[in-house]
């Protein structure tokens, strides 16, 4: 099948609709040319019927047959007795030979023969009818068939002279609509070809008609949508990382230049190992995120985790973080690490921003598990509760270290409850913000 995938798509389009059409006009012409053969041939047939009818009546009633027999011009019409000797003849056949030898006059009875015409001094062969009568004599009638060899021959001349005509113009017509057709594919393909890595609001153009090559281009136009808000979330993500990491990096440049100076090496050790804690968080949190990316999509690996169980060792970490007690198991379906980290980004949130204390909840709702994290600080204005989900993104003024924050905590909790088949929202608590994040139940765990 080489040849088939050298050929182009206008191509290939072309052959399988004119295929179909060829193999259909065979069909027609084959069916044509059968149909006009049985109904020419059951004309003769009819006529040389038609024929013996007539005679056969004027034996039955006894009558005297006239000589020569009536008969249809361009007929043959004997008459024999039971010894097969001709007693009656109309003007074309012979009054002394019969038309049929003694063999053929038993098959001719059976079914219609085809006799050489020399026999009646004919040019052309001789279909012949048989019939014998009530006195045991036998009617031949011979038809020729010379109209009917001819007549078929100018059909199959005609048939094999416009087949092929017929089948070129069907291609010719069939190419040049193919071609139209796939016109707003070469547009696709041209205007593909300019769109770059580096443009952003170039799209294909999308043709006017109602068709699959519309939805095609609709299609590809949201695939580029979708890449442009990619790169642009990607720029974006580089250039907030890099600006989150350039800022310590310049700390810790500065302390050490200082340290160089004053000579004060302790004091700028503790605040270089401040820094690069920091930057330590700030690297690992990139790399989780990173890591987010690049399993979208994928399944992540699943094993029953308990969450009361989880709420409360996660609280014993933390002096100013309360459980509230439940007194049945609360199971889902996860990673463990990674429901660990959503709850301790949660709480380490709350603990930076709460009056008192942060109060952590489990609970169960149908099919889901609803765990709670709330603190009792400032809040979040309505306004900016999604927006504080996105990367690097800090309520504080400029870009302040926000108490070590990286402004990656809450996007990192969302990553890991989608991939989770999770849910993650905030809502206002009256005082402070709380965190409401929903999990699928494990479902053997549900009674």
């Amino acid at each position: 099948m080489n040849w088939w995938s050298r050929l182009s798509l206008r191509g290939r389009l072309v052959l399988l609709g004119t295929s179909g059409l060829i193999v259909g006009l065979a069909i027609a012409g084959v069916a044509m040319a059968t149909a006009m053969t049985y109904s020419f041939r059951g004309t003769l047939d009819r006529s040389a019927d038609a024929t013996i009818t007539e005679i056969a009546a004027l034996l039955d009633e006894g009558s005297t047959l006239p000589s020569p027999l009536p008969a249809p011009a361009g007929q043959v019409v004997q008459v024999l007795d039971t010894q097969h000797s001709v007693v009656a003849a109309d003007r074309n056949a012979d009054l002394l030979v019969s038309l049929l030898h003694d063999d053929e006059i038993a098959r001719a009875q059976r079914e219609r023969i085809t006799v050489p015409g020399d026999r009646a001094l004919q040019p052309d062969p001789l279909r012949v009818t048989a019939r014998k009568v009530a006195d045991g004599r036998v009617v031949v009638v011979a038809v020729p068939l010379g109209d009917y060899n001819r007549s078929l021959e100018l059909l199959k001349t005609s048939l094999w002279v416009t087949y092929p005509a017929l089948i070129t113009i069907l291609v010719a017509i069939a190419w040049r609509v193919v071609g139209q057709a796939l016109a707003p594919v070469d547009r696709l393909s041209a205007s593909a070809e300019r769109i770059t890595g580096a443009a952003t609001d170039e799209r294909l153009p999308v043709p006017p008609s109602s068709d699959e090559i519309q939805r095609l281009a609709v299609t590809l136009n949201h695939m580029l949508d979708r890449l442009a808000t990619t790169r642009a979330r990607q720029r974006s993500f580089i250039a907030d990382a890099a600006h989150e990491l350039r800022s310590p990096l310049a700390s810790m440049r500065i302390q050490v230049e200082v340290a160089q100076k004053l000579g004060d090496w302790q004091s700028a050790g503790d605040d270089l190992l401040t820094d690069l804690d920091r930057l330590s968080r700030l690297v690992d949190d990139l790399l989780l995120l990173a890591r987010a990316d690049e399993r979208d999509g994928r399944r992540v690996a699943r094993e029953p985790v308990e969450m009361r169980s989880l709420l409360t060792n996660l609280a014993k970490r933390f002096a100013t973080v309360t459980v509230e007690e439940s007194d049945r198991s609360l199971w889902v379906e996860g990673e463990q690490d990674a429901l660990i980290r959503v709850v301790l980004n949660l709480v380490d949130n709350g603990v930076r921003h709460a009056r008192t204390g942060v109060v952590l909840r489990a609970e169960a709702e149908g099919q889901q598990v609803l765990v709670t994290v709330t603190d009792d600080g400032e809040g979040i204005p309505g306004p900016l509760r999604e927006r504080v989900f996105d990367r690097f993104t800090r309520l504080d003024d400029g870009r302040a270290r926000d108490a070590g924050g990286t402004g990656l905590g809450l996007a990192i909790v969302r990553e890991l409850v989608r991939r989770h088949g999770g849910t993650v929202r905030l809502l206002d608590a009256r005082p402070g913000v709380r965190a409401e994040v929903r999990l699928p139940r494990f479902v053997d765990s549900v009674m």
